[in-house]
């Protein structure tokens, strides 16, 4: 690290601190909703199974909207690693 001041070493690793957190939390809101989601969807399917294909439909419309949280935490880590 030959030309880094100490104060560029730690913008940088709390950059990289910070991008691990986000995607850590950014993650965690995500799995949990959707796998809540899925077995819901599993419950309704065993219930009427004749309803499947607009149950898996509406779940997996869901599950997008909810990964859309997950897919903003990973943009904000990515400018965190490489844009600071």
């Amino acid at each position: 690290m030959e030309g880094i001041t100490l104060a560029q070493a730690i913008i940088k690793a709390a950059s990289l601190l910070g991008a691990g957190l986000c995607m850590g939390m950014g993650a965690l809101g995500p799995g949990v909703g959707e796998g809540f989601a899925a077995g819901k969807t599993c419950e309704g399917i065993a219930r009427s199974p004749e309803n499947a294909g607009i149950l898996t439909r509406t779940m997996l419309v869901g599950q997008a909207v909810s990964e859309s949280t997950g897919i903003y935490s990973l943009v904000i880590s990515l400018l965190l690693m490489f844009a600071v």
